[in-house]
């Protein structure tokens, strides 16, 4: 019996750096490559199996993503809702960006979740091309947010909302960058 507890353990034990490993070298491939590895490393907590193919670590990825975009968006919410806020029309702009990109976002996750059919296949193709659209439309917005804040923003305000913008856009192009890596190499 203890013999048997020993190998499950070494078992489990093994497993966890091969998936690290494979995180690794996979967000070598992103813009990002520090940023990838912070946030997908803990990726689904414990408990949770970590991401071992690409779509699944592309798929943790994007729900990255809409996490850190729900939370920008609720932080810049916050913003717009203070009296007086210096430039609260582009901040409400951006809300509404920042809105649309973690939309785009669920969107992608979604769709890379569901069948898709056989990878190579036209109807897989054209999944993927989905998904890669709402990736790039939800960077656009995030792009969107940050240039809109070069207009009538106080620095301090401009400052603070551009830093959540930023971490939304890095993981959203790391996440966009492991979807590309999906895609069958044919």
């Amino acid at each position: 019996l203890l013999a048997a507890f020993a190998a499950a353990a070494t078992a489990k034990g093994g497993a966890a750096p091969a998936a690290s490993d494979f995180i690794r070298k996979s967000c070598r491939a992103t813009q990002y490559p520090a940023v990838c590895v912070q946030s997908l490393a803990s990726y689904g907590g414990a408990g949770a199996p970590p991401p071992r193919s690409p779509r699944e670590l592309a798929r943790a990825a994007l729900s990255v993503s809409v996490d850190k975009a729900r939370s920008a968006s609720t932080y810049v919410g916050h913003i717009c809702g203070r009296g007086g806020a210096v430039g609260a029309g582009p901040v409400r702009d951006g809300l509404e960006n920042m809105a649309d990109s973690g939309g785009h976002l669920r969107d992608a996750a979604q769709e890379l979740g569901g069948n898709m059919g056989h990878a190579g296949s036209p109807g897989f193709k054209w999944h993927l091309s989905n998904v890669q659209t709402w990736c790039s439309a939800a960077l656009t917005d995030e792009n969107t947010c940050l240039a809109g804040l070069s207009r009538g923003v106080d620095a301090a305000t401009r400052s603070a909302i551009r830093g959540k913008i930023v971490e939304v856009a890095q993981v959203t192009s790391n996440a966009l960058a492991l979807v590309n890596r999906v895609a069958p190499a044919n």
